[in-house]
């Protein structure tokens, strides 16, 4: 059984409705649209949910099942390698800010922005919706995987398992209400959703280049190259470079991505640490023109830093043989409760050379 959907036609900024807010609004007054990562408003396209609405009905439950599983959707936000993924609540996302960054550098992220997604799985509890994405971060085992199968003399056949179920690696996103989850039609949940998942979106292009500010959205549509973007910005703007040149600058190393070749314009972008630093660009004229000021800030956290703290706070241990967890107490003691004794240092052996105590009785004799 295959389940379809339609979309809402496009409308035009004169059709569009009023902003609303990722919250449950009250009704009968004005709502603000709620900024994005990119601080661009966004639009819903469903209106507001009543704050008077009642619970979610058992069939509206079925209904946002159906909907929702299977589907593929574009992230706006990093989901950091976690189990226990985001929480989206008032149209604000938690974790956010240095802590998101922080946990992306440790661990990395498990979806990136503009990111194809797949929700697999949808659970509607009493207070929040959660949805798995990319089968989440747990392994969860399926239905067939609990059926017990028999063949011949009585040996068990098990069902194969794929290496992605094996090893999973997606996130959660649990959008939580303030008292329970009210009665709403698909749209509004997608409205809801829209600060972290795009479902409007046509490509991986265009979901990318809606979770960035508007300055280097613009800049990647005119495939130029600012000073302080990322190497993925880079690739989307001017595309793969067609060669590459690693040097040192003192004890900094960096690559240089050259693009063009003569009688063209070709650009000299330098980066460290994924990190835009210097534009060069060398004219058909012979004019010559450098840029090094930071053009677009990005809030990044600084790997090494991060790594570093990390490694304070949990610093290595001497070699030991216990195992990961064991409690040193629990090492076997002695039963009259003395210390351990110390090993006993192996014999001195006879070297190569040495008389050895054959020769000494020889000479007594």
């Amino acid at each position: 059984m295959a389940y379809g959907q339609t979309v809402p036609p496009p409308q035009n900024d004169a059709q569009q409705p009023a902003p609303a807010s990722a919250a449950i609004p009250t009704a009968g007054t004005p709502v603000p649209a709620t900024p994005t990562n990119d601080g661009a408003d966004y639009r819903p396209l469903a209106p507001p949910i009543d704050p008077h609405a009642p619970h979610m009905s058992k069939q509206t439950r079925y209904e946002i099942i159906r909907d929702f599983e299977t589907q593929i959707v574009y992230s706006r936000t990093a989901f950091p390698m976690s189990a226990k993924g985001l929480i989206l609540k008032d149209g604000v996302t938690m974790p956010n800010g240095p802590e998101l960054q922080r946990q992306l550098a440790l661990w990395g992220p498990a979806i990136k922005p503009g990111d194809p997604a797949n929700i697999s799985f949808v659970k509607i509890a009493n207070d929040h919706i959660q949805f798995e994405l990319n089968n989440g971060p747990i392994r969860r085992k399926k239905w067939y995987q609990h059926i017990e199968v028999t063949g011949a003399y009585g040996q068990e056949v098990t069902p194969q398992e794929s290496e992605r179920v094996k090893n999973p690696h997606g996130s959660y996103l649990e959008i939580y209400f303030d008292k329970y989850v009210p009665e709403m039609s698909a749209q509004q949940l997608r409205d809801l959703l829209l600060p972290v998942l795009d479902f409007s979106a046509r490509n991986k292009e265009q979901a990318y280049l809606n979770t960035l500010p508007a300055k280097v959205k613009e800049a990647i549509q005119a495939h130029r190259v600012l000073v302080g973007m990322d190497s993925e910005m880079v690739l989307h703007a001017k595309g793969r470079p067609p060669k590459k040149v690693r040097e040192n600058d003192g004890e900094t190393q960096y690559e240089e991505w050259i693009y063009g070749q003569p009688p063209q314009d070709v650009d000299f972008v330098r980066i460290v640490n994924d990190e835009v630093v210097r534009v060069e660009t060398m004219k058909v004229g012979g004019e010559k023109i450098v840029r090094t000021e930071k053009e677009v800030i990005l809030n990044k956290a600084d790997k090494d830093v991060e790594a570093k703290k990390q490694q304070e706070e949990h610093p290595s241990n001497a070699p030991s043989l216990r195992r990961p967890g064991e409690d040193p107490e629990n090492v076997p003691k002695p039963a009259n409760g003395a210390s351990p004794t110390q090993p006993v240092p192996p014999p001195q052996l006879p070297q190569p050379g040495d008389p050895g105590p054959g020769a000494m009785w020889a000479g007594l004799r």
